[in-house]
């Protein structure tokens, strides 16, 4: 395994990040550094992340997916770049305003070619709603940032950027009526049932050409106690497509009030609407007049009850990576320079025996 005499993280050889100081290991910067080379472990070890993706049906299903089709490089080539917080270039022709950042963009160091852009959400096994439950009922909180869903948005953009693909998916939107007033709740919820027909027609449509969006690294603890179970970690990568079908737990002909679900879906196919009329869609705009009375400061969070339907697997249950394999991620020391500022950080600041 790699060793490092300084602090460090398994396999950034070239990183936006400077591991040496003690703010990258600050709580945002450790929740999307450490997945980044848990991920490059796992690959080193030919453990390939579970893939969360769907069917032409929009059926949630499980595949295995590999460095190059996830990150665009081998994440231990030397010239993998870990480029934290960056802009991403490819989706940003797509809306307007300031740059948003994503979380984990990969780029070749030579060329300094775009690679890969991904959300990270490292989440606890089990949650609050689970950890009374049988083990094999546990699930994690995902919490959606708005950010998230304009990226998803320019994926779906991405697939459609010809003249030709771009009618097709005008096609596809084309089932809802116009609609005048998107900022009147009872206008839009009389339309909801068809624009997430839309919205699942998309999906369907470009079933084959599903992208990664979200790295979900999943640490385990003993229930509500604060250790982490033995083999207590893993990776869930979620499509872009995926991430809909987490918006779709409830049958759209019983909704008689719209939830941040409903309101993400709404925002998607606004997005795609503004796009193929004008090229581009202002997504801040979207996100200020089409909150229908509810706070901005998340799209949606799932909690572990519905999560576990979709993360339910061997993996789960049994996560491929021992709580004494982090000593191989976490280099040179790293953890003395950890602030448990959060449960996963605190865990292993109190966890120094698997560093011995």
């Amino acid at each position: 395994m790699e060793e490092k005499t300084t602090p460090g993280l398994f396999g950034q050889r070239h990183s936006s990040r400077d591991y040496t100081k003690a703010e990258c290991w600050g709580k945002n910067q450790f929740n999307s550094s450490f997945p980044a080379s848990l991920v490059a472990y796992m690959y080193s070890k030919n453990i390939l992340p579970v893939y969360i993706k769907t069917t032409s049906g929009n059926q949630i299903v499980h595949d295995k997916i590999k460095d190059i089709e996830l990150l665009g490089i081998d994440p231990l080539s030397d010239e993998a770049y870990y480029n934290f917080e960056a802009g991403f270039a490819p989706y940003e022709k797509f809306y307007q305003g300031d740059r948003e950042k994503i979380d984990l963009v990969m780029m070749n160091d030579k060329t300094d070619k775009l690679l890969s852009g991904l959300e990270v959400k490292l989440t606890a096994l089990p949650d609050n709603t689970t950890k009374s439950y049988d083990e094999s009922l546990w699930g994690t909180e995902i919490v959606m940032r708005p950010p998230t869903i304009c990226f998803l948005a320019c994926s779906i953009c991405a697939n459609y950027s010809t003249v030709a693909s771009k009618e097709k998916l005008r096609h596809l939107l084309r089932c809802v009526p116009q609609i005048n007033h998107w900022e009147e709740i009872d206008e839009v919820l009389h339309h909801y049932g068809m624009i997430l027909s839309a919205v699942l027609a998309v999906s369907s449509d470009m079933s084959d050409k599903q992208k990664p969006l979200i790295l979900q690294p999943i640490w385990k603890t003993e229930g509500s106690k604060m250790r982490l179970k033995e083999d207590c970690l893993d990776v869930f990568v979620w499509s872009n497509l995926a991430v809909i079908q987490m918006c779709c737990t409830e049958d759209a002909a019983d909704i008689t009030k719209l939830n941040r679900f409903h309101r993400t879906i709404i925002w998607i196919y606004k997005m795609l609407l503004d796009y193929i009329t004008y090229d581009t869609f202002d997504y801040k705009r979207i996100i200020r007049l089409q909150s229908y009375n509810l706070a901005n400061d998340k799209a949606f969070a799932l909690p572990g009850t519905k999560s576990h339907v979709f993360l339910k697997s061997p993996e789960m249950l049994r996560p491929r990576i021992s709580k004494y394999e982090i000593k191989n991620i976490i280099l040179g020391g790293g953890q003395e320079l950890l602030s448990p500022e959060r449960r996963f950080d605190a865990v292993l600041v109190n966890s120094p025996d698997i560093f011995e």
